[in-house]
């Protein structure tokens, strides 16, 4: 039972961190290294909490980050994402199973569009032409919120058929 509420309290603090996380991408268009580090640094606990074995379990997630982090990182690279996006995603995949993460970064993409689409039109409005400056922190934060509340808690996944 211990392990329940620690498990349901590290989710917790995981969904805080990504609210921390889209408030500051927010507000200064970064994400502090720190916080993605606490992000990645949890998710052993959250393997042990969760029963994951060793072999395939912990494996395929690191693997996963890993792959996330190389594609990412060449995105990066390219001048098309932020460094504390690539971190953040890369510290996400160490904590969602593989089909939820594929999910997520579906539904990262989608919000990322629009937010895209309304900082965009703001700009216009305003008449400040020149790069756009888009927050994609709040994309990653807002997809893994859902992935989270609908897979994770069972209150909200006893209707959605959990796999977490």
């Amino acid at each position: 039972m211990l392990v329940t509420y620690f498990h349901y309290g590290l989710l917790a603090a995981l969904a805080i961190a990504l609210l921390v996380a889209a408030f500051t991408d927010w507000r200064s268009r970064q994400i502090a290294n720190r916080l993605n580090a606490a992000i990645a640094l949890g998710a052993p606990l959250f393997w042990w909490s969760s029963g994951l074995s060793l072999w395939p379990d912990i494996a395929i997630q690191v693997g996963i980050a890993l792959v996330t982090f190389v594609i990412l990182a060449g995105l990066f690279a390219l001048r098309w994402m932020g460094g504390g996006d690539v971190k953040l995603l890369t510290a996400l995949a160490l904590w969602i199973a593989p089909a939820d993460f594929l999910a997520l970064l579906i539904i990262m993409a989608l919000v990322g569009g629009v937010l895209t689409f309304v900082i965009g039109a703001w700009n216009i409005m305003r008449r400040q032409p020149g790069r756009l400056s888009v927050p994609y922190g709040i994309a990653i934060a807002a997809a893994g919120l859902w992935i989270i509340g609908m897979n994770y808690f069972p209150a909200a996944s006893a209707g959605a058929g959990s796999l977490g």
